[in-house]
This record gives structure tokens, sequence and C-alpha cells, in this order.
């Protein structure tokens, strides 16, 4: 079962079939990211699971030695 018209009452008009698809274009247009937006927000999100790495031979700043 589809929501909204049905196909062949869409596509008896060029009009209606024109309004449609820019129905349809702008309804993609507001939902996909940018490609640079989504690489940003995937960095942050890997920057934010990984600690820097830290060296484990490394004397820790806060001993007294």
């Amino acid at each position: 079962m589809m929501f909204g018209p049905k196909l062949t009452t869409v596509f008896k008009s060029r009009w209606n079939a024109l309004f449609w698809a820019a129905g349809i274009l702008a309804t993609a247009y507001c939902t996909v990211p940018a490609a640079d937006q989504a690489a940003r927000h995937e960095k942050a999100q890997i920057a934010a699971q990984k600690p820097d790495h830290t060296n484990p031979w490394a004397k820790d700043s806060d001993s007294p030695n």
C-alpha cells in the first residue's frame, strides 16, 4: 500500500507529473546531507571514540622519580 496519490492520477497531466517530480527532488535535496558535512561529522565521531595514543613505556609525569 502506497501513500499519496495513485500514479495513474499523477501522470494524467503533465503539470501534475512536474509538481510530483519537483516534490520528490525537493525531498531528496532536503534530506541528503552534503558530502563535506558528512565527512566532517564522521571524522568528529572517530576522534571522539578513540583517545590519543599514549606510550605504555613512558614514565608518568606524576611520579616523583
